[in-house]
Formats: structure tokens, sequence, C-alpha cells
């Protein structure tokens, strides 16, 4: 069977057992603090787990795509070293909300696997937990007698909590797992060695397939365990695995998952893959990095310097050092691969296709960037190299180049091997660790277990209608943050907009009686509306005056409806290939990212802003559409972003010709915006531009401002009009020059005079016109050439101090240069007078210093260098 006939198989199977098949989520979480990327299947039902959202049906399936290289799932450093680990993977699954449970989940997993794809039974292990006494769970007998109608004795495993309990985190849903695993070997090999022996032992033959998760237990923050009002089941089978095992390989990188990729590959690089072991390793590494990029891309994840776009570039980053390394590639490669990938998983995938001209935009830009560094790391390797006495390059310098250049430590370790130089490979570690434990420090958050008041299924957010209301806690706790405490509450209901979608939450206050809670933030967490409060109040039990500051979020409302405005205008001037890419909504401005390849002129701009503050003028009215379906709003032209998970009902947002699906808070009409002017434009990524603009109060002060400003330049160059006093000040400052110019040329022709009178012949016939000057660098040339030219064998050697600052100029004939002198050595070396270095051409160079006082020993060095020649 293909990929895709495997991966169609398991969906259609659990059609059958009346599941649900619900499409991936994107790679790249958008509104959970707690992940950066998906990294199993179950992340988009979480709070279907934790409770905090109704399920949308009792069974469920997919195929996930996931991401592993952050955290405790870090998988990046294996990957291409072995046969199975990945970046970026898929995960089939299937889930039970409080419906089957464990003979079932058991009972299906045994058909699928024999019953439909034949695998032998054999070389089929089953593996349960053993139990916990400190946690007070027994052994799971229950999974164990399951696995009793198919497998022998000895075919049956117990695992400890490492293997065979899962957990969502710290705290939180988790429970029991039984593992699915396969033995790959062999038969002479399976005949000299059991399989039970290597069962979860790290054999790369012998791998675990399936693994069927029985949610049962909450967690809770001081570690104990709390049975869960319902039961669930959570199944992940690596979709990769599973194909290496139906297509009998021995390694994921040899199924057609994998095959067209490092096929395309070996035919760019012109290396055959199975000739070197590291080659095939870059191979690999690239195949496996490429898909992660690209997915990341096409869900809207950038490679920057923070958070996940940083972990982008790194992986990205790590696949152009292997090419570069062992590939021998120098110009970008990655881009060349994604026709590829989206010829191979476009069909199942169609964020790819759609943003394939992007992806390739990106990543050749990144590419390009990192191959720049790659080059600069060198040449700062080489100079530590070259000074390296004790023969081992200190952990310090290689952190430098790798925390600050970005130069990789196996890269650096590499070149400085052939040179028979070794790194402090300790030291190094030592520096990333304790730049690990700053970020650690910096980003800590403790917080405590919910104090349930009322116990609720989630917020109910009444705030697109209402910003007063009357409500109760629910539920509270502590968090503290940088060892700062705050407070945050969720009521039973909320006037009170979570920071969600780029928009910036609301504050405000909560009142009861005499005592007043200040709101300073509010976020969404886990489906939950949670204010962060300064205080806790003296009796949680009262009812509570909800209000947000009104003056607050219309600003923040008037930002975020001309950012849709916005938005159709970008796309009106500069073409429908203009997608949001990231946009940040606050009071005070707003910021939208967006796919573009080219600055924006200022010409374009200024269209945007006129078919913004048009649409402004029209005083179009908030027209909302809450609780469509997916194809209702499809059928009314709502804009559908590639990245974005949308569920089955979702809230459309229209102005004018402007339609949108969005959950933020807006402006009851385009009216009340006001104005709207854009301060910037510039580069946010590879392929991304930023704007920033502003509204209203905002955007009439800056108005203000500008006025101000041109009245003060005005009355400083005594005009009405701006244009035409600017334009004589520069034909003054022109008039100006050509004054200066002609005094300059005079002085040099006096200087030139004094210098070939002062010139010295040495006794080897080689003239010497040496001097120092308060003279411009430019005139330094001007008179060393023009002596040049009148004098057969010369060296010219002059030193200036000018507006502070030392500079050294050497010029010498071309005979001179024959006899082996150089300019450019001869500068770099007598610039070390006055603390400074240079360099040039043979036949003229320059140099410049930090202590003006050693120009007269550096204009004597020089001199000394070209005696000493002769």
């Amino acid at each position: 069977m293909k990929a895709t006939e495997i991966r169609q198989t398991f969906l259609e199977f659990f059609k059958s057992k009346a599941h649900t098949i619900v499409p991936s989520a994107p790679m790249v979480v958008k509104n959970d603090p707690t992940l950066m990327f998906t990294n199993a299947g179950m992340n988009q039902f979480k709070d279907i787990f934790l409770g905090n959202e109704p399920a949308f049906t009792k069974r469920a399936a997919d195929s996930q795509k996931c991401l592993r290289v952050s955290g405790k799932h870090n998988d990046l450093e294996e990957v291409g070293h072995d046969t199975y680990h990945h970046t970026m993977f898929e995960m089939l699954g299937n889930w039970s909300f409080g419906d089957y449970f464990k003979k079932e989940a058991i009972d299906w997993a045994w058909e699928l696997l024999v019953d439909v794809f034949h695998l032998p039974t054999d070389r089929l292990y089953a593996t349960i937990f053993e139990g916990s006494d400190s946690d007070g769970v027994p052994m799971d007998n229950e999974a164990y007698e399951c696995w009793l109608k198919y497998l022998p004795k000895d075919h049956i495993l117990t695992g400890n909590k490492h293997d065979n309990f899962w957990e969502m985190g710290e705290t939180g849903p988790c429970g029991p797992c039984s593992e699915i695993h396969f033995d790959l070997r062999d038969e002479s090999e399976r005949e000299k060695v059991p399989g039970a022996s290597l069962v979860n032992q790290s054999d790369p033959l012998v791998i675990e397939i399936w693994n069927l998760v029985f949610m049962q237990f909450n967690r809770k923050a001081d570690g104990h365990l709390e049975l869960l009002p319902a039961k669930h089941v959570d199944t992940g089978m690596g979709f990769e695995r599973l194909c290496m095992v139906i297509q009998n390989k021995k390694s994921n990188y040899d199924t057609d998952v994998f095959t067209p990729l490092i096929d395309k590959i070996s035919e760019l690089s012109g290396f055959a893959y199975r000739e070197d072991h590291m080659r095939d390793v870059a191979m690999r590494v690239i195949a496996d990095h490429v898909r992660a990029i690209s997915f990341s891309i096409a869900d809207g994840q950038m490679p920057s310097n923070v958070k996940a776009g940083y972990v982008i570039r790194r992986i990205l980053r790590r696949a152009v050092r292997y090419a570069y390394t062992y590939l021998n590639v120098r110009d970008p490669f990655l881009v060349k691969l994604v026709p590829t990938l989206v010829e191979q998983m476009g069909s199942q995938y169609k964020e790819l296709v759609a943003g394939q001209g992007l992806i390739e935009k990106v990543i050749s830009e990144e590419e390009t960037s990192f191959l720049r560094t790659l080059a600069t790391g060198i040449n700062l390797l080489d100079g530590i190299m070259s000074k390296c006495s004790s023969g081992t390059i200190s952990g310090s310098d290689a952190f430098l180049l790798y925390d600050t250049y970005g130069f990789p430590i196996d890269l650096t370790e590499l070149i400085a091997g052939e040179k028979s130089i070794k790194v402090d490979l300790d030291g190094f570690a030592e520096e990333l660790k304790k730049q690990k434990e700053r970020s650690r420090g910096a980003a800590t958050v403790e917080a405590g277990d919910w104090v349930i008041l009322k116990d609720i299924d989630h917020s109910e957010f009444v705030g697109y209608d209402e910003y007063k209301i009357e409500a109760s806690i629910s539920r509270w706790r502590e968090v503290k943050n940088k060892n700062k405490v705050s407070y945050q509450i969720v009521l039973d209901k909320t006037p009170f907009y979570g920071n969600m979608g780029g928009q910036v939450g609301d504050t405000g206050k909560l009142t009861s009686n005499d005592e007043v809670l200040c709101v300073i933030d509010t976020i969404k967490e886990n489906n939950l509306t949670i204010h962060i409060v300064d205080h806790l109040p003296e009796d949680f039990s009262a009812t509570f005056e909800a209000e947000v500051d009104l003056k607050r979020r219309d600003r923040s409302a008037a930002n975020h409806t001309a950012t849709h405005l916005m938005h159709e205008a970008l796309r009106q001037i500069l073409g429908t290939h203009v997608e949001q890419k990231g946009s940040l909504v606050t009071p005070e401005y707003l910021r939208f990212d967006f796919s573009h390849f080219e600055k924006v002129t200022d010409e374009q701009l200024r269209q945007v802003e006129m078919i913004v503050n048009e649409k402004i003028r029209a005083d179009y009215h908030l027209e909302e559409f809450r609780n469509c379906t997916i194809d209702e709003a499809k059928a009314k032209g709502a804009m559908m972003l590639f990245g974005e998970k949308y569920g089955d009902k979702v809230r459309m947002i229209k102005f004018g010709s402007s339609i949108e699906l969005c959950g933020g808070i807006h402006s009851t009409s385009t009216g009340r915006i006001g104005m709207f002017r854009i301060l910037s434009e510039g580069s946010s990524s590879a392929g991304v531009r930023r704007i920033e603009a502003i509204t209203g109060y905002d955007a009439e002060q800056h108005m203000y401002q500008s006025d101000s400003l041109l009245s003060e330049i005005n009355s400083l160059i005594g005009s009405k009009n701006t244009l035409d006093g600017v334009k004589k000040l520069q034909q003054n400052i022109a008039e100006l020059q050509q004054k200066l110019d002609a005094v300059r040329l005079s002085r040099d022709e006096y200087l030139l005079k004094d210098l070939t009178a002062s010139a010295v012949k040495t006794t080897g016939g080689v003239t010497i016109a040496s001097g120092k000057f308060d003279i411009a660098p430019e005139s330094l040339k001007d008179i060393s050439f023009k002596i040049k030219a009148g004098i057969t064998d010369v060296a010219i050697i002059i030193g200036s101090v000018y507006g502070g600052k030392p500079m050294l100029s050497v010029a010498l004939s071309d005979s001179l240069i024959a006899k082996g002198l150089s300019a450019g050595n001869i500068v770099r070396e007598a610039a070390k007078e006055m603390q400074g270095g240079g360099g040039g051409q043979a036949a003229y160079a320059t140099a410049g210093g930090k202590n003006p006082e050693g120009i007269d020993s550096a204009i004597s060095k020089a001199i000394q260098i070209v005696k000493q020649a002769l």
C-alpha cells in the first residue's frame, strides 16, 4: 500500500466505527500559552478533556500534522541520525469523549492492524501499566485481560510510569496507556534474541507504532490524582512508522513518504544516497526539515528570532548547515525541494498548494541570509583559530560564535578539527546552560490549582452586546511570574474580552459594595475568560458589577475594524496574494503583517489610506453574523485564512464589502473610527511586510504634531512655504560647498608644493614625501596621486587629524610595488601606533585610528617600513 492509501484506510476504518472524521488542526498553535506547536493529535481536543468545552461528538478520528522540536518532546538532534525520529510527522488518532473505553479501543486496534493491514501477529507486542504505589494506581488488569484475547502472555509486557502512564503536562488529564510495538527484524535476528527483551529499549527495529491512552485521572498541582468525571480514549499512531511496517522497510526514510524528496536531493546535489554515511544523514535531515519548514510557513509561522519563529529558523538553518557541510551546497537549495513536496502532499493538505509561492520566497531569502552568516562565521572562526596558542578554542569563544553570530557548534568543531584544534565542549555546554537558566528564570510561571466555587464548562462571554453586567466568581487561583504574585479570576459570565486573535484584552473593574478589584488584563485560556486582578476580594460569594473600561475598548475596537478595512484595501491595491500573517490590535495603534514580496511604495500606501478613509466616511454599519456555518460564510464571500482552525460555527463580520471571520471586538460603524493614518511600512520577515497605523484620537494628535513640526521648520528656514524654503536652503548649501571646494583645492595646491619641496631622496634613489596636516580624507588621495604623477620612484606618506580622528594614507609608485612593497601592508602595520587598522590596494591604502596622539608615530613607522624594504 502507498502512504496515501494507508492514511485513507485508517480514516475509512474509523468512519465505519461511527467516528466523525475531523481535519487536521494547524501545526502552529495560536491562543494557547502552554504550546507553540501541535505536538500530539490530542492538542486540538484539550479543552474537551479538561472539561472546558463540551464535546462536539462522542467519537472522532483524524490525521494530525505535528511538530516536536521543543520542550520535553524534543527529537531534533536525533533527526537524520536514526531511522524513525522526525521533526514534522503525521499522527493518526481516534478518540472517545466519555463513550467507549479500553475494550473497544484495543479490539479495534487489533482489527485494523491484523484484519485490515494484515500485520503478522507473531511480531506484535503490547505493553500495559504496571501500577504505581506512590499514586495509588494498581496494575492495569482491564487492559491486560483485553490483550489476552489476542496475544500470548509473553507478548504482553508491563511498563513503568515513564513508558505506560501518559500525562498532558505537570497538571491536567492523564492515565495509563497501552503501547503496541512491532518487531521489524529479520527471522535470523528474531531467533537469536526474543523481541520482548527489546521492547522500549531504543532498538531501531523493535518500535512502538500505536499508543492507546486511557484518560481517567486529573493530576492536581500538589501531585495527587483525582478521577475524571468521564473516561476518555486518546490514541496516536505514527503515520511514518506505520508506513514503514506495512511497506516492509527498515527505515521511515525508505518509505514513499520520504523517497521522492530524497531522490530529488540526490539529483540536485549530484550525490547518490547510500554511498556515504554523513551524506546520507544530511539527505535525511534535509528531507525531514523541508517538510517542517514548509508546513509551518503554510500555517502562518514565519522564521524569526523569537518563540515559534525562532524554532522554525533553527530547523531551517540546521538543514542548510548539513547541505553546506556534507553536500557542498553554496546556494539556496531547500527552496528547490518545495515543488516536490507540494506535488507529494498537496492533495491531502491544500494549504501547501495555496501557499507554495510564499513558502518558496521565504525559504529562499532565509537560505541566502544564513549562507552569508556561515561565510561570516568561518571568517570569525579563522581569526579565533589564528590566535589559539593553546590548541583549544575556549567554550566562551565557541558560544559567542553560536549565540551572537548563529554559527553552529558542530560546524565549529568540524572546521577546528581539520586544523587539529580542539573545542572546549564542556565550557560551551556550561555557557549554554547559563543561558538556558537565564531564559527559564525570565519565563518561570507558577500557577496554583483552581479553587472551584462554581463548576462551569466555560465562562459565558456577553461582551459583544454589553460592557457592564452583574456576575459572580466561579473559580480563582494564585499565579507567580518572575516572583511577582497576581490573581486570576473566572466569572460565570463576563463582558471582558480576553486577549485573542491579536487583539489585546479588556481592562476595567469588578465592584461589590465598597470593594473594587482592578482588572489589569484579560486573557483567554482553555476556553475560559480569565481576569487578572491586583488582589482578591474579601467575599468570594458576593455579586460583582463587572465593568469594562469602555473608552479604552472603543479605541481598540476602532483599530480592529480599521485593520479589516486596510486588509481589504491592500488586496485591492497590491493583489489577492496579500494574506494576513499576524496582527496586533491595541488601543494606541494597530500592527498588521501580510504576505508581499517587495516594499510597498509611498504611492501605494497613500492609495490604501485613501480607500480606508473613504470607507470610514461612508459610515458602514457593523453587520454581524453569529453562529454561521463555514459553508454559509464561504457563500457570503468571507475571507478564509490558511493556518486558522475554524469550528463548525463561526462569527462573520461585515463592513460594506469587507467580510472576514473574526471573534474580536469591533466598532458599531466605520464612522466611529474617525480617521486612519499609516505610520510606517517595512519588512517583518522573509516575504512578509509590516504596517503600523493609528486611528481616531491618535491620528488626530499625529496630524496636529505634524502641523506643529512644519510650522517650526518654516520658522527656522524663514519661509511660509516649506518646500520653497527647503529648495532655497539646498541652493545656499550648494553655493557654499562650491566656495569651500575652491578653498580646499587652493590649499591642496599649496600643500602639494610644500610636500614636494620637503621630499627626501634615499640612497637608493627613492623619494619619500611625508607630512602631517589637518585635511579631509578626499584631499589625502588627491595630493598623493598628484605627487605620484610627477615623481617616478616615490612613496607618499601623509597623516591627518581631521574632526578629531586620525587617518594615515600611503601611496607607492609602480616601481616600488615591483620591488615587493604594498601600501595596504604598510598602513595595516603602521596604524597600530594610533590604535587603528585599515588596508587597501598595493598602490594606495588608508587606515583610521582611535588615538590622534599616535599619528606622528604612525607616520614614522610607515617611513621606517619603506626604508627597511629598500
